[in-house]
């Protein structure tokens, strides 16, 4: 019986996240073409706040209990899975054109922001100046957000929409969210469970189930995204909720820590080098090029899949 229950929750997180993305995405789209905010904007804001949730819960709840490993593990563990496995599925199906203007800004402080947070790392902990310069780092993207979403909205017409199906898409906006948060939640605790049950070692159940798993709601989201063709709204939401992950939830974890949150050696010798790397395959090869390559999804993907089996060895 706990085996068939267990089943039949993981299946409902599931279908929530499958249905909450398909939700989501659709509102989303909407909300920016009505607007006329390009897409990037949209799933580099609203979309990136709303799938970071999981990781700001379960890093913030971690610190609380003492946990500060699985906190800082989760926040860097996740940018990690959005960038290499996430954005490189993404590349791989869409090898998308970008707009510089829109791009460089927004993936060079999610470059430095994992950069600082590396340097800062050696210190084997997270104090009030780090926290203070990751969050300066969020506050010059959240105002680079602010002017180019004005931008847009002076240059390009709003599209033509029927008012009243405002209130139905930010309905369904909301719901989506709900969706995908509730469902990660249930296949995090539900598929961690299914793991224990079927034997699989509990390292791999850290490595895959907690850092991916917090990961579903961007996963969700991208690959809803690139059915729909919406691939800028994909590769904002990843740089988005990556910028999020590294500026605000680890710097909200040292203010509730004291102003002290300690690193472990595998993050700053091993997790945090291995995030700054997938972040440069990620955003060099674009701000050369103007578009993504094959070559670089399928490197990315080979990159985390090679992190993640070091990881398993490492604890086995």
């Amino acid at each position: 019986m706990d085996l068939a229950l267990t089943i039949l929750f993981f299946a409902v997180g599931l279908v929530l996240i499958i249905k909450g993305g398909d939700w989501f995405v659709d509102s989303a789209a909407w909300i920016a073409k009505v607007s006329g905010i390009p897409e990037f904007i949209i799933g580099a804001t609203i979309v990136s706040v709303a799938t970071t949730l999981p990781e700001l819960v379960v890093s913030i709840v971690g610190t609380i209990e003492g946990e500060v490993d699985m906190a800082v593990g989760n926040a860097v563990g996740s940018v990690t899975a959005n960038l290499g496995l996430i954005m490189g599925i993404s590349i791989v199906c869409i090898p998308a054109v970008i707009s510089r203007k829109q791009f460089a800004l927004k993936a060079l402080l999610m470059v430095l922001a994992a950069l600082m947070l590396m340097l800062f790392g050696f210190s084997s902990n997270i104090g009030i100046v780090a926290a203070i310069v990751l969050i300066a780092i969020f506050a010059v993207y959240a105002w680079r957000n602010v002017i180019d979403a004005k931008r847009s909205a002076e240059e390009e017409p709003m599209a033509s929409a029927d008012k009243k199906q405002m209130p139905k898409k930010i309905m369904f906006f909301i719901i989506g969210i709900a969706c995908i948060v509730g469902g990660s939640n249930l296949l995090i605790n539900y598929g961690s469970k299914l793991a224990a049950i079927i034997g699989v070692p509990s390292a791999i159940i850290g490595v895959t189930v907690v850092a991916i798993g917090t990961s579903l709601p961007e996963l969700v989201t991208t690959i809803t995204a690139i059915i729909k063709k919406e691939a800028d709204m994909s590769i904002g939401n990843i740089i988005g909720a990556n910028i999020i992950d590294l500026t605000l939830i680890l710097p909200i974890c040292s203010f509730i820590s004291g102003g002290n949150l300690p690193i472990a050696k595998q993050s700053y010798m091993l997790d945090m080098p291995i995030c700054l790397c997938i972040a440069l395959m990620g955003v060099i090869p674009p701000l050369i090029a103007k578009r993504f390559r094959r070559w670089q999804g399928v490197l990315m993907l080979c990159s985390y899949a090679a992190y993640v089996v070091a990881v398993v060895i490492k604890f086995a």
